[in-house]
């Protein structure tokens, strides 16, 4: 009875083990994707400025060694001089200030599948009757392994 139990306990163990593949074959990716804002055509750029009731083309070059996954752009107040800048460069601000009523968005905005680099051109609309003074436009960009890179700017909205 011994033997049969130890037997029916291996014989499953055997089987479940059998079913386990690993589906990765390749090496792993750990290299974080790029957010390119250095070329010519890029905007914004750090201390760029935007006016109210306008549109504006926020345009980048993404890359990722294997595959590009998501991408969402998040603009808000920096009315209080908080900070997420990934810029050396330093914008001057306008005094503190509490928000009336600010511009705040956040977009997610798809990337075609199988890419490993990706030219982002969006238009985003700036209402006319939000809150002028200092904004970040924070972009996130995650590719298909899940490595994500942020770049914080500083913007205006006159």
């Amino acid at each position: 009875m011994k033997k049969l139990s130890l037997l029916s306990i291996c014989l499953v163990l055997m089987a479940v083990l059998s079913n386990c593949s690993k589906d990765n074959t390749g090496p792993i990716d750990t290299i974080y994707p790029e957010i390119n804002t250095a070329t010519n055509d890029a905007f914004p750029k750090q201390c760029s400025i935007v006016k109210r009731g306008e549109k504006f083309t926020f345009k980048a070059l993404l890359s990722d060694n294997v595959q590009l996954g998501s991408l969402n752009l998040d603009i808000h107040h920096n009315f209080d001089h908080h900070t997420h800048s990934t810029e050396l460069e330093e914008c001057s601000l306008a005094p503190v200030k509490q928000p009336a009523k600010p511009f705040l968005l956040i977009k997610n905005i798809p990337i075609p599948t199988g890419l490993k680099s990706y030219q982002v051109s969006t238009e985003i609309e700036v209402p006319a009757n939000i809150d002028p003074g200092d904004y970040h436009f924070m972009i996130r960009l995650t590719d298909k392994e899940g490595w994500q890179t942020i770049k914080g700017l500083s913007i205006k909205i006159e």
